[in-house]
C-alpha cells in the first residue's frame, strides 16, 4: 500500500491555508476537528494536534505543530497523536516545527495561543472517564503558575492543596475567590485576575461577585471568613509539597542516537554535524529536553517510526512528563540545537527559507552594468530545495472556466492570472520508485466566488477518483510556498485574466480588462534566484514600481525590455532574460532589447 494514501488524514483536508489555529482530537485513533467553541478545552483523558500557523514579514506561512498529551491518555493516544502530527507536517511540505506538549508542563508558546490560560478537565473520549455534567455545577480548585504564560490546574478540593507559595482560584457557583498565599508572586496574583474574567465570562455568563483572599488575613474581612466557610472552617495550611515542577533533573551528557526501523542506536562518537544523513532520523537526548532530528529526504514512514521510537524512549528511561520533545527539520534547525554539537559550519543553505531570504539574495552580489557585463564566475547561490517535491515529475494545470476546466498547453505552464483559478496535479516518484501525487488549487487574488467554488468541487473530485491517494492542498495568490514555486520554471503572475466569468465581472463594473499580453504596456518585476522563490509578479506600469535591487521586464507594443537594477544580482539578471523570453512566446514578440533607457522610460506612466 502506498504510504501517500497516508499521509493525508480526511480530517487535515485545508489545514493551515490561514493564520490562525486549529485543533484536532484523537478518538478512536482518528484525528476529529475540534469545534472552535471549545478551543482552550482540553480533558485530562485525550491528546490533540494543535497547528498554528502564522505569515512572516515576506508573506510566507510558518506551521508549529504541537501534540498535547492529557495526564490520564493512554500511550496508545499519545502515539496516535505524534503519528498524525507527523502527517500533518508532511501534508504542509515537511518543514513545521513539531512540539510535544505532556498536559501541565506546556511550552510557553503553546500556551500563548489561548488567552488568558488552558484548564484540563478531568474526563476524556472514549478513555473510560465520563465527562463532567456541564448543567450541574461543581465547586473547584485551581493552582495559577506562571509570569508570561499562566499554567491553571485543577487541584483536589480540600484545605491540603492550599499553600502559602502560590495563587489558587476557588469557584464556587455563587462567588469566584482568590486567595494569594503569602509568599506568592505579584506577576502570579495579576494573571490569575485574568483567569477570573474568564472563567466568569464562560461559566457564569458574565454574572459573579469576585473576592481576593489574602494568606494571614483572616480577622477583618467577611470575604475570607466565606472563603474558610467553604473548606468547613479556618484551620492553619501547610508548606508546600514537593511536585514534579521542583525536582531537579541531573545534568547528563548529550547523546545522540540514530533510528533505524524505529530502534534507537547510540552514536558512540564525538557529535558533529556530519554524523546527521539526510537520509535518517536521529535523536539528540539533552537529558530534560530531547530532539528528533529529521534529514530532508526521509520518508514519511520513518519519521512516524521515529515519533513511536520518542514515546517508547521516554517511557523505558522512566523519564518524567516534564520531557520536552521537538523535532527540527535539516536545514532549519535552530541555534539551542545547533549549541550541542561541537562542530557545526556555517553555510547559506536551508538555514533561512527562501521566503525570508529575498532581501538578502541580492546583497550577496552587488553587480552594475548589464548581463552581458556580469562576471561568468561570480558564485551561485547555495540554496535547498524544500523537502517533500522533487524534480522530474509530470506536471499538469487546468484553468478553472464557469463549471469546467481546461487544460494548459505545456507552452503556458507557469503562466498565473489574477483573475482566474487553476488545479494543479503533480506526479512524481519517492525515494522508493512508489508514484506520489500532489493536489491543489490555486486561487488568485481577483478571481470570481463562482470559479473559487468550481476549483474547490473539481478539486475534490480528482481527489476521490483517485481514492484519496494525492497530497492535498489549496493556495491563494501571494502565500504561494516554496514547494509549489518550484514546480513552475518559470512562474510568473500577471494582471486580469481569462475565464469568462471575471471578463463578464470586469465588463459589468466597467473595468479595464488588464490581461496579459494587451495592446499597451506591460511591467513584471523580476523576484529571487533560487527555484523556490523566483516567482515573477506583473506590477503597475509606472516608473515609481522600478527598483536598484530588483530588475525588470517591460513589453511596450512589439518590443520588450529588460531593465536592470544597478545593485541586482548576476543570478536575477541571468533570470530576468529568462523571464523574457517567456514572456516573448507568450505575446509573440521577436524584438528584446537589453537597455534602451529613453524607449523603456517613455512607455512607462
Amino acid at each position: 500500500m502506498s504510504s501517500t494514501k497516508q499521509i493525508l488524514d480526511p480530517a487535515f483536508q485545508g489545514a493551515g491555508q490561514k493564520p490562525g489555529t486549529e485543533i484536532w482530537r484523537i478518538e478512536d485513533f482518528k484525528p476529529v476537528p475540534l469545534p472552535k467553541s471549545d478551543y482552550g478545552k482540553f480533558y485530562c483523558g485525550d491528546s490533540y494536534i494543535v497547528l498554528q500557523t502564522t505569515c512572516n514579514r515576506g508573506g510566507a506561512y510558518l506551521s508549529d505543530i504541537h501534540f498535547w498529551i492529557g495526564k490520564d491518555s493512554s500511550q496508545d493516544e499519545a502515539g496516535t497523536s505524534a503519528i498524525k502530527t507527523v502527517e500533518l507536517d508532511s501534508m504542509l511540505g515537511g518543514r513545521a516545527v513539531q512540539h510535544r506538549e505532556p498536559q501541565g508542563y506546556e511550552s510557553d508558546k503553546f500556551l500563548s495561543y489561548f488567552k488568558p490560560c488552558i484548564i484540563p478537565m478531568e474526563g476524556g473520549f472514549a478513555s473510560g472517564f465520563r465527562k463532567p455534567e456541564e448543567d450541574k455545577f461543581e465547586t473547584r480548585l485551581y493552582i495559577c503558575k506562571g509570569k508570561r504564560a499562566i499554567r491553571v490546574k485543577e487541584v483536589p478540593f480540600a484545605r491540603s492543596s492550599l499553600n502559602h507559595d502560590d495563587v489558587f482560584i476557588l469557584d464556587t457557583e455563587k462567588k469566584i475567590y482568590q486567595f494569594n498565599g503569602a509568599n506568592s508572586n505579584i506577576q502570579e496574583r495579576a494573571k490569575a485576575l485574568e483567569v477570573i474574567q474568564h472563567l466568569k465570562d464562560k461559566y457564569h455568563e458574565g454574572v459573579c461577585d469576585v473576592a481576593i483572599v489574602d494568606d494571614g488575613k483572616l480577622q477583618a474581612e467577611s470575604d475570607s471568613g466565606e472563603f474558610w466557610v467553604v473548606f468547613g472552617g479556618f484551620a492553619p495550611i501547610g508548606k508546600k509539597a514537593l511536585s514534579d515542577d521542583d525536582v531537579i533533573l541531573e545534568t547528563t551528557p548529550t547523546k545522540l542516537y540514530s533510528v533505524n526501523n524505529g530502534k534507537l542506536t547510540l552514536e558512540d562518537t564525538v557529535l558533529t554535524k556530519s554524523i546527521l544523513e539526510n537520509t535518517k532520523c536521529f535523536l539528540l537526548d539533552c537529558g530534560s529536553e530531547l530532539y528528533v532530528w529529521v534529514g530532508r529526504v526521509t520518508q514519511v514512514d520513518d519519521r512516524k517510526a521515529a515519533s513511536v521510537a520518542v514515546e517508547e524512549f521516554i517511557v523505558k528511561q522512566n523519564r518524567p512528563k516534564t520531557t520536552r520533545v521537538t523535532q527540527v527539520i535539516q536545514g532549519y534547525e535552530d541555534h539551542t540545537f545547533k549549541s550541542k554539537f561541537d562542530s557545526w559550519p556555517v553555510t547559506n543553505a536551508a538555514g533561512a527559507s527562501g521566503e525570508d531570504g529575498r532581501g538578502k539574495v541580492a546583497a550577496l552580489l552587488k553587480k552594475k552594468g548589464d548581463v552581458k557585463g556580469a562576471s561568468k564566475n561570480s558564485p551561485a547561490v547555495n540554496e535547498e530545495i524544500p523537502p517533500l517535491l522533487e524534480g522530474g515529475g509530470k506536471l499538469e494545470v487546468w484553468c478553472v472556466d464557469g463549471s469546467a476546466k481546461t487544460a494548459l498547453p505545456k507552452e503556458d505552464l507557469g503562466k498565473f492570472h489574477s483573475g482566474d483559478c487553476y488545479i494543479v496535479l503533480y506526479t512524481y516518484h519517492s525515494g522508493d520508485k512508489r508514484e506520489e501525487f500532489y493536489l491543489t488549487y490555486w486561487i488568485g487574488k481577483n478571481s470570481i466566488l463562482e470559479d473559487q467554488h468550481t476549483a474547490l468541487q473539481i478539486t475534490n473530485t480528482i481527489w476521490n477518483s483517485m481514492k484519496g491517494r494525492p497530497i492535498l492542498g489549496r493556495i491563494y495568490e501571494g502565500k504561494e510556498p516554496p514547494q509549489f514555486i518550484a514546480l513552475f520554471q518559470p512562474m510568473v503572475i500577471l494582471k486580469g485574466g481569462i475565464s469568462c466569468g471575471y471578463k463578464n465581472s470586469v465588463q459589468e463594473k466597467g473595468l479595464p480588462d488588464e490581461t496579459y499580453p494587451g495592446t499597451g504596456v506591460a511591467l513584471v518585476r523580476i523576484n529571487g534566484t533560487s527555484i523556490h522563490n523566483n516567482k515573477t509578479l506583473q506590477v503597475d506600469a509606472v516608473s515609481t514600481s522600478l527598483s536598484s535591487t530588483n530588475c525588470f521586464v517591460l513589453q511596450s507594443g512589439n518590443s520588450m525590455f529588460i531593465w536592470i537594477g544597478n545593485t541586482s544580482s548576476y543570478e536575477q539578471q541571468q533570470w530576468a532574460a529568462k523571464i523574457a523570453e517567456f514572456l516573448k512566446s507568450l505575446a509573440l514578440l521577436s524584438n528584446i532589447a537589453r537597455r534602451e533607457p529613453r524607449a523603456l522610460l517613455s512607455g512607462l506612466l
